[in-house]
């Protein structure tokens, strides 16, 4: 209580009323591979906010092309707005040193980041570091590309295994996986199951047009997509899942995948980019989870990535304040207010709010024990909106039409 020491009146600053929960952003991405200028910023995350920004950072005079320059044009042509880029330089591996912070784990700081992409890698040991360190960090996704020139399909259903050193020299470029294989590996291509979600796969290449000459090449649709991931959360949501989206600056693809295919690759959580209504779509959303998990859609993984991050920001001024009553009734009112809007903008499914979530935080589980240890437990439970993946329409013909044009017909 402060002291009042002489008459008069006195006005305190006091908080009071809800304290709103805002949500965190979803489509920072991050692109770590080899620039154009091979020793510009290395193993620096740095931000960048236009195409213009990154060929002066990372271009300059050079007339080279890499998957990484080609990724941050699809990027930008397809929605993208913020991103960060690592350049690990010329034959270096992008999983990085975590003390040095090299390759990926020079973004481990960089919060904002929600989707990360090493475009044109697509070897086992990249697909391994990028799924590792979206899991670790259990707040981004990764987007994977698969080889540019795949001979078997059926070789996309199976798990690839790590042997050997990573399959790119320049993103992918020139490696071994495109040379034909190297030995003591699998012909499997998938890369590893991710319980959490935290990856998807996506065939086959695309054709664009090159920064350099202008014209159409076999590009890595990672930087693509992460344009259309950032896209979709600006229009729809990042609960809308980012498929049936045309991929702009796409001419074409390097290998057409016909229905049947896809019947059989869809469940193997490899995600098509098709030719549909003569356009280049993005036709699948599935993650790397198994075809059962709760997080086998990747616009779920993304949104539930969205609400942990905004609640976790917006609760922060819980930390060190009473574990009381007071405490307690604040928070289930602010999330709960977050969560409603949710429902409202259609993130959640349910009639009413009461079916769409639910906060849990009393003393049933904050009993005196977790109290004493200094922890304050809130159990939130929430009905993600999932895609209408499949559309069936059930058509018959009406017999009593039939016998009516029949009847009509004779005599």
């Amino acid at each position: 209580m402060p002291n009042y020491l002489a008459p008069g009146v006195y006005v305190q600053e006091v908080p009071g009323g809800p304290r709103p929960i805002e949500g965190v952003g979803t489509s920072t991405a991050a692109f770590v591979g080899v620039a154009p200028l091979a020793d510009a910023r290395l193993n620096e995350a740095v931000f960048i906010k236009n195409l213009a920004h990154f060929e002066k950072t990372y271009v300059g005079d050079s007339q080279t092309s890499t998957d990484l320059y080609r990724a941050l044009l699809g990027f930008f042509w397809n929605g993208g707005r913020r991103c960060y880029v690592v350049n690990v330089g010329a034959g270096n591996p992008i999983a990085g040193d975590a003390r040095k912070r090299t390759g990926l784990e020079a973004l481990v700081a960089k919060d904002e980041v929600a989707i990360v992409a090493a475009p044109g890698y697509h070897d086992p040991l990249s697909h391994n570091a990028l799924l590792s360190f979206c899991e670790r960090l259990g707040d981004r996704v990764a987007i994977l590309d698969c080889p540019p020139d795949v001979q078997d399909i059926d070789a996309l259903k199976e798990l690839a295994t790590v042997s050997g050193a990573e399959g790119g020299e320049e993103g992918g470029e020139g490696g071994a996986a495109k040379r034909g294989g190297r030995k003591g590996a699998s012909k499997g291509l998938r890369p590893p199951v991710s319980d959490g979600g935290y990856g998807a796969f996506y065939f086959p290449w695309v054709f664009a047009p090159d920064p350099i000459s202008k014209l159409p090449v076999p590009t890595a649709p990672s930087g693509h997509i992460a344009g259309i991931y950032a896209r979709v959360d600006g229009t729809r949501g990042v609960h809308k899942a980012p498929a049936n989206v045309v991929i702009r600056g796409a001419s074409g693809v390097v290998y057409e995948v016909s229905r049947e295919e896809q019947e059989g690759l869809n469940p193997n959580g490899v995600n098509c980019i098709r030719i549909i209504a003569n356009a280049t779509r993005i036709w699948g959303a599935r993650t790397l989870a198994e075809a059962a998990s709760e997080y086998r859609y990747i616009n779920v993984r993304r949104l539930i990535n969205f609400i942990k991050g905004s609640i976790e920001g917006g609760t922060n001024w819980t930390v060190f304040e009473p574990n009381d009553t007071t405490t307690r009734q604040s928070l289930i009112r602010d999330i709960s207010n977050f969560l409603r809007a949710q429902w409202r903008a259609g993130a959640l499914v349910g009639a009413d709010p009461n079916q769409a979530f639910f906060v849990k935080c009393d003393e049933e589980n904050n009993p005196q024990e977790e109290v004493d240890a200094g922890r304050l437990w809130v159990d939130i439970g929430v009905a993600p909106s999932k895609p209408a993946e499949f559309v069936i329409f059930r058509i018959a013909q009406s017999a009593g039409q039939a016998g009516t044009e029949a009847g009509a017909g004779g005599g």
